[in-house]
């Protein structure tokens, strides 16, 4: 599992990248609260005038990045989110400029060719005071023009709360259905599952109606589940039960129930596995418990696929996560090409 000091660096290509990566890649899993620059977020809550707790510069860096080891739990991660970065964000302005630079930015360091951008525009909307649709046709404009300008493939998803209620979800779903031909095409559950075993189940059966309906509508599905330590893969059995998602945000405790693992392998979900934000959050403890969970999908043959979460905060790239993965030899260079082509198939973005 540990990378062999005396191995010969390998030769980067002409585009400063690894060769052992395929010549572009795919990101399904990456939220537009996490992916934005330092430097861009600070330009723009300069221009709207936020009163920043940051004396300069480098201490709002610090603000916005999560370092290895400085996060105990998913809580503490999505704090950085919730309370500067969405709220950096939260304007027509804002939201395209992000979206924009996001997508060229993936493109320029990682050959990110196809990505589909997740966030939640209720949580843009500075808790009604900024007109929703203003947020949504910013956020599609900011697409729009990286996709003309970089010539990739790109989407959003919108991102349902777990911590709201059933009607201000309903909102966000009704929103994506609106808007499902303009680029937003599937929709996503988000935030910290219960530690409560009984309250997981019902909080997946609280939106099966939703799910369901976002489904008759042609829109695809995603659900965040199984990431946090407190968990051993009973919220990835209740949302296969009861949302039945075309895919799975981390879903990594799942490796540690035989009835989730024969749940996924049965039914061909994808995952969307995001190394080093499980890293941080410390769903896993470190690489190798990461290798053990990837050995137990490989075992079932469950497919998965290889994504940032928050490249900027966490100071990552999709590049740095593949190169990171086959440095620790807990994939091959086949298995990283093989995992693009499932990354490739279960994009909501058709072919």
């Amino acid at each position: 599992m540990t990378s062999d000091p005396s191995a010969p660096t390998p030769t980067l290509r002409s585009d400063g990248l690894d060769p052992r990566l395929p010549a572009s890649l795919i990101d399904l899993h990456i939220h537009v609260g996490g992916a934005v620059a330092p430097h861009i977020l600070y330009s723009i809550a300069m221009q709207q005038g936020f009163k920043l707790p940051a004396k300069t510069y480098w201490e709002f860096v610090e603000l916005v990045t999560i370092r290895p080891g400085t996060t105990k739990s998913l809580d503490e991660y999505l704090k950085v989110m919730h309370e500067w970065t969405e709220k950096i964000q939260s304007s027509p302005y804002a939201i395209e400029r992000a979206v924009y630079e996001i997508i060229g930015k993936e493109y320029r360091s990682s050959r990110v060719e196809q990505i589909e951008l997740r966030f939640n525009p209720m949580k843009r909307n500075l808790h009604g005071e900024r007109d929703l649709d203003h947020i949504i046709h910013a956020g599609l404009r900011g697409m729009d023009v990286a996709v003309l300008e970089y010539g990739v493939k790109a989407c959003l998803l919108f991102c349902l709360a777990r911590e709201w209620s059933y009607e201000l979800n309903e909102i966000i779903l009704e929103k994506a259905i609106k808007y499902q031909s303009r680029g937003v095409l599937g929709i996503d559950l988000a935030g910290p599952e219960s530690s409560n075993l009984e309250l997981r189940g019902k909080d997946a059966a609280r939106y099966e109606k939703l799910f369901a309906r976002a489904r008759a509508a042609g829109l695809k599905t995603t659900v965040h589940t199984g990431e946090t330590s407190h968990t051993s893969g009973e919220g990835v059995i209740a949302t296969l039960r009861h949302l039945k998602p075309h895919r799975i945000g981390h879903g990594i405790r799942a490796a540690y129930n035989e009835e989730a693992l024969d749940m996924l392998a049965d039914s061909g979900v994808v995952m969307e596995l995001c190394p080093s934000s499980n890293l941080a959050t410390k769903a896993v403890k470190d690489l190798a418990e990461f290798g053990f969970v990837l050995s137990k999908f490989r075992e079932r043959k469950i497919p998965w696929t290889i994504n940032t979460d928050g490249p900027y905060l966490l100071d990552t790239s999709l590049a740095k996560e593949c190169v990171m993965l086959l440095d620790a030899n807990i994939i091959t260079p086949t298995e990283l090409a093989h995992s693009f082509q499932v990354a490739k198939k279960a994009s909501f973005i058709p072919t």
